[in-house]
């Protein structure tokens, strides 16, 4: 367990989170560029742990579970699949007025464990924005054998 765990800590892959802000007034025109996701405040013990994998116990079955904050975007702009062993969770938000013009855009990539099947996966989205991905991990075979001893 303590191996497999040591795998998910490495399994994680990210871009970083850009936010482009351009405001236009009649005399001035300014352009922001933040790579850092805002937090809201009250959330933050919970958010900063949550790209963290978590196992859980589900009776005699065991379920990866991971979190994204996706409190940005809206759940129409929010995209999770699966590609060959890879989940992958995108969103983009893209504002455009006369005044002023956003984009936004999240993308993770998580390499799934061995024996996950991609058709089990589901995801739930909270009124707070936090995305919940369920996988179902297969069961582990006992690693335990046997010996019989011979009497002589």
């Amino acid at each position: 367990m303590e191996a497999f765990t040591r795998t998910l800590q490495n399994t994680f892959r990210s871009t970083r989170t850009t936010t482009t802000t351009t405001t236009t007034n009649s005399s001035t025109s300014s352009t922001t560029n933040s790579a850092l996701p805002s937090r809201i405040p009250k959330q933050q013990n919970y958010v900063s742990d949550i790209s963290s994998p978590l196992i859980q116990d589900e009776g005699d079955n065991k379920v990866l579970k991971l979190r994204f904050d996706v409190s940005q975007y809206a759940p129409e702009e929010i995209v999770v699949k699966t590609v060959d062993q890879k989940l992958l969770v995108h969103a983009k938000h893209e504002e455009k007025s006369d005044t002023k013009s956003v984009y936004r855009e999240y993308n993770r990539e998580f390499l799934l464990p061995k024996g996950v099947n991609p058709e089990s996966i589901r995801s739930s989205l909270s009124k707070d924005g936090v995305l919940t991905v369920d996988a179902p991990l297969p069961a582990l075979t006992a690693g335990e054998t046997l010996i019989p001893i011979a009497h002589k």
